[in-house]
């Protein structure tokens, strides 16, 4: 699949990429999609959920009424689970939700998410450019002429530009990450995927097998 190179002006530079049909083009995989989301988003849960159990509850341990006899359901102290305040029973505990997914299956997932966004044409390419300043005006200025103003868009870049990012940190619908560093969630969850010239060799290195 080839795409054209477009300037930061939105206009056309004559040059052309090939994406690699092994990365942007195999029959995508939805169970290692849903694999993959599912653990990033696992693994952003800090899981310090906790609720008190009826040991760790402040009050008397005075047995309120008789065992039996009393016409309701029995009860030993003011911290039993059956009373208003006392403890709760099988309540949440602090736990780890993260879990091990193997590198196979998360390059597939990546490779799959990539491929849905090359065939519903969600794809810009633009050549590598950088600030020397953050400017989020030009920035701005730029997403407009790319037509991808105002909606949510993955801008991949192929290193880090401190100018670059900083200038996009107060954009809502705008994020920016380094080719190196995509997954599967941050693709699917961008309206539209913008990858910058170098990006797209970085990209075609790392799925290599």
């Amino acid at each position: 699949m080839e795409l054209n190179v477009l300037n930061i002006k939105g206009s056309d530079t004559g040059r052309k990429v090939t994406l690699d049909d092994a990365v942007f083009g195999i029959e995508p995989n939805d169970h290692a999609i849903y694999l993959d989301v599912k653990q990033y988003m696992a693994n952003k849960r800090q899981g310090t959920h906790k609720s008190k159990e009826r040991s760790e509850i402040s009050g008397s341990t005075r047995k309120l009424g008789r065992q039996k006899g009393g016409g309701g359901a029995r009860r030993g102290d003011i911290n039993s689970p059956v009373l208003v305040g006392g403890g709760r029973v099988f309540g949440p505990k602090p736990r780890d939700y993260s879990f091990k997914l193997n590198k196979k299956i998360k390059s597939l997932a990546r490779k799959s998410a990539l491929t849905y966004k090359a065939k519903d044409n969600k794809i810009i390419v633009v050549e590598d450019f950088k600030f020397e300043a953050p400017k989020t005006k030009e920035f701005l200025e730029i997403a407009k002429n790319l037509n991808v103003a105002g909606s949510k868009f993955l801008l991949v870049v192929p290193e880090k530009e401190e100018s670059v990012m900083l200038s996009a940190r107060n954009l809502q619908k705008v994020e920016i990450m380094k080719a190196s560093e995509l997954n599967t969630y941050k693709v699917l969850n961008a309206g539209n995927l913008v990858l910058t010239e170098g990006s797209v060799a970085v990209i075609d290195e790392m799925f290599k097998a």
